[in-house]
């Protein structure tokens, strides 16, 4: 079969057709890649702007206000006990009774020997009135009637000393009923019925009160001359009241919300050989949740109110060995600021210095900024409390 061959003139416009497309789409190729990538997305926000109180966190641990090792006053054996471990009492419920017979024993003397010194008392006073009229009368002598009057005194001394005998005899049979010196919770029982008490050594058991309840922690030189010097600012002073600072206790159960309380009371040096100060917190504690010997982290209002600017702490970044923050411009501009992070409030970095306020910052995507660069901001609003990791469990 015979072949027809394409033309000449036909073979050259394919080819030089197919030349011009390939040069035409090279050439779109280089413009495309010679042309600028765009600005990358990042996210900003303005700072939030609020009044807010600098504070620091400590390390310390509950204590009762009033704490009571319950002793007997009297030597005797331990006959009844009348609480139940562990329980609330109030001050003057019955504890214990110790073995009340030989101090009846006791009292029954001691009222017999009253007896006694009253009946001679009546009779040396009768004697003394007597001899007193026959000495008027010239019948007896005066050394006479002085042997009488001082019968009689002696005999109104013996009844004034028997009847303390009865007295402490009283008192000690009343001792033989222990009771409760104050409200609290009561410890267990640390003796068993039918065990010998000692008088003032023996410990029965303990009672702390629970509300209110004190926390006590240690603090630093530095910050204890901040505490000081913002009492003074309020017009008081911390080892008077505390200087009424304001304190939060959290507990180690995140479950339990924070208690708030104030400060009430600091002592009158620093420790020698920690440098620290013991400082205490004082808490309403109706519900009896916080315990004597309960540990947890207080915060302790450092300073007194001022407007703080407040950035997300993924907006701080550094540059060698400062922090600064990216600022962009209404045109899109980036540009690094020099700032002085504060403590973390409200779930945000205090910016103490750098920043006024008023600057759009960026708060994600600071690695896909360059100081000088430009970006495509898309602004958000941030709450004036941001939700921690800690608060969303």
């Amino acid at each position: 079969m015979e072949a027809y061959p394409l033309s000449r003139a036909l073979f050259t416009a394919l080819k030089f057709g197919f030349t011009a497309a390939t040069l035409s789409a090279s050439a779109a190729l280089a413009q495309e890649a010679a042309a600028p990538p765009p600005p990358p997305t990042v996210t900003v926000a303005k700072p939030v702007v609020r009044d807010v109180v600098d504070s620091d966190e400590f390390i310390g641990r509950f204590e009762a206000v009033d704490q009571v090792a319950v002793r007997s006053r009297i030597d005797g054996y331990l006959d009844t006990v009348h609480f139940t471990d562990g329980a609330l009492v109030k001050k003057g419920d019955p504890l214990f009774t110790i073995d009340q017979r030989p101090y009846v024993t006791a009292l029954a003397q001691a009222k017999s020997s009253l007896e006694v010194a009253k009946t001679t008392l009546t009779y040396a006073e009768a004697q003394y009135k007597r001899t007193e009229s026959l000495t008027g009368s010239g019948t007896l002598s005066v050394s006479t009637l002085d042997d009488q009057r001082r019968a009689f005194l002696a005999g109104q001394a013996s009844v004034a000393g028997a009847q303390a005998a009865v007295d402490g005899a009283e008192l000690n049979l009343n001792y033989t009923q222990i009771t409760a010196p104050q409200d609290g919770r009561i410890d267990r029982r640390l003796i068993s019925v039918g065990n010998l008490v000692n008088a003032n050594d023996t410990i029965l058991t303990t009672i702390v009160s629970l509300d209110p309840i004190d926390f006590y922690f240690d603090v630093d030189e530095r910050n204890l001359l901040n505490y000081a010097r913002t009492a003074r600012e309020r017009g008081s002073n911390l080892q008077e009241g505390g200087g009424g600072l304001d304190v939060t206790v959290k507990l180690t159960d995140s479950n339990e919300p924070p208690v708030k309380g104030k400060l009430d009371f600091a002592e009158n040096r620093i420790d020698d050989a920690t440098g620290t100060m013991r400082v205490r917190a004082r808490f309403a504690n109706p519900n009896f949740i916080l315990q004597p010997g309960l540990f947890g982290r207080v915060e302790v209002a450092a300073s007194n109110t001022y407007k703080g600017i407040l950035v997300p702490d993924e907006a701080v970044g550094s540059d060698q060995n400062e922090r600064v923050v990216f600022v962009v411009a209404e045109d899109g501009t980036v540009t690094s600021k020099p700032v002085r992070p504060g403590p973390t409030l409200y779930g945000y970095r205090v910016i103490r210095e750098g920043l006024t306020g008023d600057e759009t910052v960026v708060i994600n995507g600071l690695m896909r900024v360059r100081p000088g660069g430009k970006v495509k901001p898309e602004l958000v609003q941030l709450p004036p409390e941001a939700k921690t990791a800690e608060a969303s469990q």
